[in-house]
């Protein structure tokens, strides 16, 4: 990949991204555990640039991006201001889509949000997320046991059985995982103790929002997108066939084009 541009949010931390495409802007937020490097990422981006100026960008503390302590969410929306050219339309996925929600309850220059389910619990299906959560992947990392900090995110605030983050240990792909798990704290902040539904924030959103869940992701995360559709006062709710949490670039950018068109 070209070497990415970098703009200073207004703590002095550089914030790397990538810009294609031309028209009005769109800037991409991922989740936890990736970067703008993502498969669905550049494959949205690639597939909005026709008719977009698209931003995928380095959340702080992931890839290109730097990271000034002590994190507030706060922080990150100030990263997500100052890569807005004027005004932007804001997609989010995952945790990232509960970062955006927070960013346009506070940013008039956001015009447009989309997000793939915010994982929100709102129902006794979801995990039982302890409200230390935050606290506890933040004292992990401070111990030098980032790996313990993966599996707890893992197996607490992501379904992942133990055993199955148990085998992940041993693959390539879990330093990776590890690199980032200063990050997970982060991502355990913008959902707020539990990931309760911030019921009375988001109906402070007043941009035309589209939430968008999968048609083979647990009931849920289902439930979860619902309530965030009935919570903001110009939110639609579209359900994309087949598709789990991993959502499909395929899948998921008709849709963004098609809202961010109309």
């Amino acid at each position: 990949m070209p070497d990415p541009a970098v703009t200073i949010s207004a703590d002095g931390t550089p914030i790397a991204g990538d810009t294609t495409g031309s028209g009005p802007a769109v800037v991409l937020v991922h989740g936890a555990f990736t970067d703008r490097r993502h498969a669905t990422l550049r494959g949205v981006a690639a597939a909005l640039a026709p008719w977009f100026t698209v931003v995928n960008y380095d959340r702080r503390g992931r890839g290109d991006s730097g990271d000034t302590p002590p994190y507030a969410v706060e922080r990150e929306i100030e990263d997500l201001a100052a890569l807005i050219p004027g005004t932007a339309m804001v997609f989010g996925g995952s945790s990232g889509g509960a970062l955006v929600l927070e960013a346009a309850a506070r940013l008039p220059a956001i015009t447009k949000v989309a997000v793939w389910e915010p994982p929100y619990h709102v129902d006794p299906s979801a995990p039982q997320i302890g409200h230390d959560l935050a606290d506890r992947l933040a004292s992990l990392v401070r111990q030098g046991r980032r790996g313990d900090a993966v599996e707890l995110f893992m197996t607490e605030a992501a379904e992942v059985p133990a055993e199955v983050v148990a085998g992940m240990r041993g693959r390539p792909y879990w330093k990776e995982s590890e690199a980032v798990a200063h990050t997970l704290a982060y991502e355990a902040a913008v959902l707020g103790p539990g990931n309760a539904l911030p019921a009375e924030r988001l109906a402070t959103v007043q941009q035309p929002t589209l939430v968008l869940s999968g048609g083979a992701s647990p009931t849920w995360m289902t439930n979860a997108a619902l309530a965030v559709t009935d919570a903001i006062p110009q939110a639609i709710h579209r359900v994309l066939d087949d598709q789990t949490h991993n959502v499909d670039a395929q899948a998921l950018a008709p849709e963004l084009l098609e809202f961010f068109t109309a």
